[in-house]
């Protein structure tokens, strides 16, 4: 009888390693995990707390001792590591005498981000590239950053995302705009507000509300621009939401809209197009491998335009069905798992 394979998971507590987890239980793999804390996790998963952050000097010498001790300990067939950062950093420097094979998923941030903060993170990015054994990347454009990076224009990179998490909801749209990104200067929610401002001044839309999932440091401040704006009654602030009200936000909305300054491929796209929604989405490179303005989405040019009142003259019908045939194809967790497997 085969043994079952281990699979040692380190990165972050977040909703995406959770998820990823949820996607990767089976019968087939012994599963354990190093994070930070165990806030997404289900309660019965092993799991092993470390400190990350690369401010405290200690951590940089406690934290990869801590994972070669739980990599020789659990002896784990493949490390699954999420994000090429101080995780990434970390594990790396633990696995040197062990050279167990280790896979990378890249996050947007890690990538597209950090590497023009400092010299520093650039140089820990780069020895965290050249230094594990398979790298995935959620877009094209990511991995051909990834690859210059990393001096390496022919690196074979896997594009892959999380895979949609699936939920039997019905999908009956309403006169709803949904955005779920997290409140912090990056996603620019203040614009989205400020868009949502200039449609509801210049038409005659009163039925449309606008709903705002998440939270972060600029939560309160996007409160008193609702206020500011005249739009507090047409909002609704809803915080955090779990996987499955997530969904049935999405199953209700007509459009999701995300205009951050800087994505790889999110996957709340993925997940807004697998439930029909049209979305409204930033001038990115990542953003254009899956939308074509005009075609099943609009893509931002002028944040300044009024984008919201062109985006709701689409065939609603129409664009929403084509989303989700490409999310299914495309975004469905069954068949980016195959993608890995095959590869």
């Amino acid at each position: 009888m085969n043994r079952k394979a281990k699979v040692l998971l380190i990165g972050s507590s977040s909703p995406h390693v959770a998820n990823h987890l949820s996607r990767i239980e089976c019968n087939d793999f012994i599963i354990e995990v190093i994070s930070d804390n165990n806030k997404f996790l289900p309660p019965n998963q092993k799991l092993y707390k470390i400190e990350f952050a690369l401010k405290n000097i200690l951590n940089w010498f406690k934290s990869p001792k801590k994972i070669r001790e739980i990599i020789s300990t659990f002896n784990p067939d493949v490390i699954h590591v999420h994000q090429a950062n101080s995780i990434g950093f970390f594990t790396v420097l633990a696995n040197r005498k062990t050279k167990k094979p280790i896979v990378l998923t890249a996050w947007g941030s890690d990538i597209l981000i950090n590497p023009k903060k400092s010299i520093l993170l650039k140089m820990m990015v780069k020895y965290i590239l050249r230094n594990v054994d398979v790298i995935t990347s959620d877009s094209e454009y990511m991995a051909n950053v990834i690859r210059d990076l990393n001096n390496k224009e022919d690196q074979d990179i896997i594009i892959c995302n999380f895979g949609v998490q699936e939920f039997d909801i019905p999908i009956e749209k309403k006169k709803v705009i949904y955005s779920n990104r997290t409140h912090n200067p990056l996603y620019r929610i203040d614009e989205v507000l400020k868009a949502f401002a200039r449609f509801k001044e210049s038409e005659a839309q009163d039925e449309w509300i606008i709903k705002i999932a998440g939270r972060g440091s600029e939560t309160e401040r996007l409160k008193q621009l609702a206020q500011k704006l005249d739009i507090e009654k047409s909002i609704e602030f809803i915080g955090f939401v779990d996987a499955e009200t997530n969904a049935s936000l999405y199953a209700e909305s007509t459009y999701f809209i995300s205009i951050p300054n800087s994505d790889a491929t999110a996957m709340s796209l993925l997940e807004a197009m697998y439930f029909k929604c049209i979305p409204i989405l930033s001038n990115l490179p990542a953003n254009k491998e899956w939308v074509e303005s005009g075609v099943n989405g609009l893509i931002v040019v002028d944040l300044n335009a009024n984008f919201i009142r062109d985006a709701i003259c689409f065939d609603q019908d129409k664009m929403g069905s084509f989303n989700r045939n490409i999310a299914i194809s495309e975004g469905n967790f069954r068949n980016v798992l195959l993608k890995l497997i095959n590869n």
